[in-house]
């Protein structure tokens, strides 16, 4: 089934999607990757704020490259979203619904999906300077020193995705995997 989107995922919007998918998203979506993530749980452990408001955000694992003169952002493909599997947990839990990336996640990570309506879309890696089209503004929150790992906020239209993982936890990666080993 194919989906168009508008942020923010609330948790209505994320019941309607079943791995397999395909989504076009439209809206606010935040960047960030391992050092990142490694931040906001710092900041969560010591009570503080994150630099966004996580209730229903989606957040891109990437780290883009430097914009050339009169682009808004440089290639923006997805990172390795296993990365971020020791810190998914904790912001699904603090509100955060959507993850963009590639690759599996661990079971903890389905499982706090589960619990809290959590979706992972998959980006096509590899198409990084594809995927930079679909993104209108880019705007630095936090952490310039980490440079491309810095968090982000987007503004995308109609970026192109796969549910991979739905708040169900059902798993196209599993599911790919089963129907080939039954011969399908």
């Amino acid at each position: 089934m194919e989906h168009y989107v508008n942020l923010p995922l609330t948790a209505e919007k994320a019941k309607l999607l079943r791995a397999g998918d395909t989504v076009y998203l439209t809206g606010e979506v935040y960047t960030s990757r391992d050092a990142g993530h490694k931040r906001m749980v710092e900041l969560l452990k010591r009570g503080e704020e994150l630099p966004f408001d996580p209730k229903d955000a989606t957040i891109y694992y990437v780290g883009p490259s430097p914009a050339r003169p009169g682009q808004i952002i440089g290639s923006a493909g997805p990172t390795t979203s296993g990365r971020m599997d020791a810190y998914a947990p904790t912001l699904l839990a603090q509100g955060a619904r959507g993850m963009i990336g590639k690759g599996a996640r661990s079971p903890e990570v389905i499982e706090a999906m589960k619990q809290h309506t959590g979706v992972y879309f998959g980006a096509i890696g590899g198409a990084g300077a594809l995927l930079a089209k679909c993104i209108k503004s880019s705007e630095l929150i936090a952490w310039e020193d980490l440079q491309s790992e810095a968090l982000r906020r987007l503004w995308v239209e109609d970026m192109p995705l796969v549910v991979v993982i739905d708040c169900e936890g059902n798993d196209l990666y599993a599911q790919g995997r089963a129907a080939y080993l039954e011969g399908r």
